[in-house]
């Protein structure tokens, strides 16, 4: 593996406040960035774009998308206008399609906060190039991991592959008044099994997802959830990046495979 290779990431995005209070991860987002080599371009697939058949951005310059109600009004003013990189979505649908995975070109879709608010932390300068893929919901967590191992290589071109979700995400349990003191037993076990099992490469664990610990507590939906089943397809070697809760039992884990 040449030095240039950039590893996937899973990244638990939050609550869309992460943008305008980083709480302890905005700045391991950072840090993050400045330890990796420059990518060329990034990849991701975000929690907030579920469709039923997997679909590639190949959109010049997509919108910035506020895709939330009820936040500050600073908020709705951030834009991050990244270029998008149709020669590489063209390359992905490429790739899916040799894999014989069913993938369509979106030249309409506005970016999401998904993508923008982790990026906005890691390359605030918005100078490198993005493509969104969406999260196909009618596909299993192994189909999901697959489209991760089939764009896999691309690491090796300097692409940054990331998955945008939440380690835990069940928004009727979390603590709106900001106390981050008491993270409940069922948020914290389902993290540590979920962990462990990665640390261990039983990744055949964690996609049987219908088997872990408080899995419906933690994720009443799966969609924050899946985009680790892609990150886990982009390397075979796991690393914890950084690990808190925000709002109790909100899980702002960041993972690394190499």
């Amino acid at each position: 593996m040449n030095l240039q290779t950039l590893p996937g990431l899973f990244i638990s995005h939050g609550s869309p406040m992460l943008a305008l209070d980083p709480e302890q991860v905005g700045p391991a987002l950072q840090r993050l960035s400045l330890n990796l080599p420059q990518p060329q371009a990034i990849i991701i697939m975000s929690a907030h774009w579920e469709s039923e058949a997997l679909e590639v951005s190949t959109a010049v310059r997509p919108e910035t998308w506020h895709d939330f109600r009820g936040f500050p009004q600073e908020l709705y003013e951030i834009r991050y206008p990244a270029a998008g990189h149709p020669e590489l979505a063209e390359e992905i649908l490429h790739l899916l399609a040799e894999a014989h995975i069913p993938a369509h070109a979106n030249s309409t879709r506005p970016r999401d906060h998904g993508v923008w608010m982790p990026l906005l932390h890691m390359y605030p300068e918005a100078n490198i190039p993005v493509v969104e893929i969406s999260l196909p919901m009618n596909m299993s967590a192994e189909q999901i991991y697959q489209i991760g191992q089939v764009l896999a290589p691309l690491r090796e071109k300097q692409i940054l592959l990331i998955g945008s979700g939440s380690i835990t995400h069940n928004l009727r349990e979390l603590s709106w008044n900001g106390d981050n003191s008491n993270v409940p037993t069922w948020a914290s076990t389902f993290r540590n099994y979920v962990v462990s099992k990665l640390t261990h490469s039983d990744y055949g664990a964690v996609l049987d997802w219908q088997q872990i610990p408080f899995v419906q507590k933690n994720h009443p939906t799966l969609e924050h959830f899946a985009p680790l089943f892609f990150a886990m397809g982009t390397g075979t070697r796991f690393s914890v990046v950084h690990s808190s809760f925000s709002m109790g039992a909100l899980g702002m884990d960041l993972y690394r495979f190499d």
